[in-house]
């Protein structure tokens, strides 16, 4: 049996992190996983600008209210599920991920947790666990599933690396150099093609 896999942002909705830097104009939040590899560094950044603003999860929430998965990401989802069994690996976090995930009809998703206090300001973050995306890609071959796995970022190259094959999908020209093994395509069409041509089986794309 084959199971897919896929990075959330980047892949199949807007970056979360960027509409909120467009709709508070402030700039510094635009960072993502394609700049910093270092998670941890990253969201620490992040909680700090929060706090130094006065911005809360409430605030971010009412953005995410009004995103919506890029243009052609739910036929994709539709013919995965059709084809493999599906699961969402992502970075983000249950607290952010609801809206998005009921216009993609809810495909299984492992992310992560926020801690916020009364008023809503975020104070933690808790990771499932230590490289969860590799974790989840080993636990599947565990279960003796084949694994085909896309992403767009630095936070992606561990999965792709444990999976029995790996796609990059409209990642920055930096990481497609950085990883050369991996073949790299920017519309959903072609990504279909690349699950097609990984799988085991004979899929129509």
């Amino acid at each position: 049996m084959e199971i897919a896999c896929l990075d959330l942002e980047g892949v199949l909705v807007p970056e979360i992190w960027i509409g909120f830097a467009e709709k508070t104009g402030i700039e510094a939040l635009r960072a993502t996983t394609r700049e910093v590899p270092d998670y941890d560094e990253l969201m620490q950044q992040r909680l700090r600008i929060l706090d130094e603003h006065g911005l809360g999860l409430p605030d971010i929430q009412e953005v995410i209210a009004t995103m919506s998965p890029m243009p052609g990401a739910l036929e994709f989802v539709q013919w995965l599920k059709s084809n493999f069994q599906l699961i969402i690996l992502s970075d983000t976090f249950y607290e952010f991920s609801h809206p998005l995930m009921r216009q993609l009809e809810f495909p299984t998703l492992f992310c992560h947790r926020l801690v916020a206090d009364e008023k809503g300001k975020i104070v933690d973050y808790k990771l499932r666990q230590k490289d969860p995306k590799r974790a989840s890609v080993q636990a599947l071959h565990s279960l003796n599933f084949r694994v085909i796995a896309s992403g767009d970022s630095y936070n992606d190259v561990s999965m792709l690396a444990e999976a029995d094959a790996g796609i990059l999908f409209r990642s920055p020209e930096k990481v497609q150099q950085e990883f050369p093994q991996y073949p790299a395509v920017s519309e959903y069409a072609d990504l279909r093609r690349e699950f097609c041509k990984a799988s085991l089986r004979e899929l129509s794309p």
